[in-house]
This record gives C-alpha cells, structure tokens and sequence, in this order.
C-alpha cells in the first residue's frame, strides 16, 4: 500500500513551540496534522499482521532538520490506526520503518509504503 501525501506536515519544533504556548493548542495542532493524513487514506486495505513502513520525506529544501522532519511519522501512524489501516502502532503491530530524504521545491509530499512482514 503506498500512500502520498501532498506538502509537508508540522516538524518536532512546530510542535514544541506550539506545546509551549499552549497545551490545547498543540492537542489542536496534532488532530490538523492527523485529519489531513486522513484525507490521503484512500485505500482501506487493513493490515492484520505486523508492517514494515518505508518514509520518503520530500522537502521544498533543506532548511530543516531531518530528525525534526521525521517526528511527524507520529501523526502518520496515529492517523492510520484511526482509519483503521493498522490495528495499533505499537512493537506488535510495526515490525520497523525507514526514513529518507529528498528535496523537490515543486512538489514537497510524504511517501509512505506500508508492506506486511
């Protein structure tokens, strides 16, 4: 299953100056980013066994951290249990997952590859 989703999602220091200012705020925040990743959710292929989940984070630039970058797999994988894609995120249900990078300043997007191990 490969889905794509069009932008960028906010990174780990959005959502700390966010957590910052105000906790419901960053509540708000997370269920934006989860409602969007939704959207893109257009198979509703489940998955019963344990999933390896392959990430291309295709950035505008490289003007921030890949590590920051990658924190929004928290919203991705919260996003996909609520569809009901994968049954939990947790060690019995993903096996593993893999990050890389890339820059496209015409096209920033997610890739995600969810194959069952």
């Amino acid at each position: 299953m490969k889905i794509i989703i069009k932008g960028t999602l906010p990174n780990l220091n959005d959502y700390i100056n966010v957590c910052r200012e105000n906790k419901y705020a960053a509540a708000e925040m997370k269920n934006k980013a989860e409602h969007i990743v939704s959207l893109y959710i257009r198979k509703r292929q489940t998955f019963d066994k344990p999933v390896f989940v392959k990430f291309t984070w295709v950035e505008p630039n490289r003007s921030r951290d890949k590590d920051n970058i990658a924190f929004a797999k928290k919203f991705i994988f919260d996003a996909l249990v609520r569809c009901g894609v994968l049954k939990g995120d947790g060690w019995k249900f993903v096996d593993g997952f893999t990050d890389n990078f890339k820059v496209d300043k015409n096209n920033p997007r997610i890739e995600v590859e969810i194959e069952e191990v």
